[in-house]
């Protein structure tokens, strides 16, 4: 069960990136794309580190869900606004199927004691 859970909190560091990315797909396609392209995802990873992360300073069990259902649903949108419709789609399955796994009380007990 170790190696599945290690398997998934990597898979949600790899969602939490492809996001970003999304954002920043979304910022190129946008005016001004020179701001937008870096601008977007920086807001994206401040939202997360101060709401969604881990060790978020304001975090809460009410909080961080929302904040990954805006920052996976914000990400989705744009991909789809900027004409990858497919990727837009397979970015939130994945997040959802990705996150939903991490819920698991096993591998959330992992993520928990990874960091401490």
């Amino acid at each position: 069960m170790a190696a599945f859970g290690w398997t998934v909190l990597a898979l949600v560091f790899l969602d939490e990136l492809l996001a970003m990315a999304g954002l920043g797909v979304y910022g190129w396609s946008a005016s001004p794309r020179w701001l937008l392209v870096w601008l977007l995802p920086l807001l994206g990873m401040l939202v997360w580190f101060l709401f969604a992360s881990p060790r978020a300073r304001f975090g809460s069990a009410v909080v961080r869900p929302v904040v990954k259902v805006v920052v996976f649903g914000a990400a989705s949108w744009g991909l789809w606004v900027a004409g990858h419709h497919s990727l837009a789609v397979a970015l939130l399955v994945f997040s959802v199927v990705v996150n939903g796994l991490a819920m698991i009380p096993a591998i959330r007990d992992l993520a928990a004691t990874a960091t401490r």
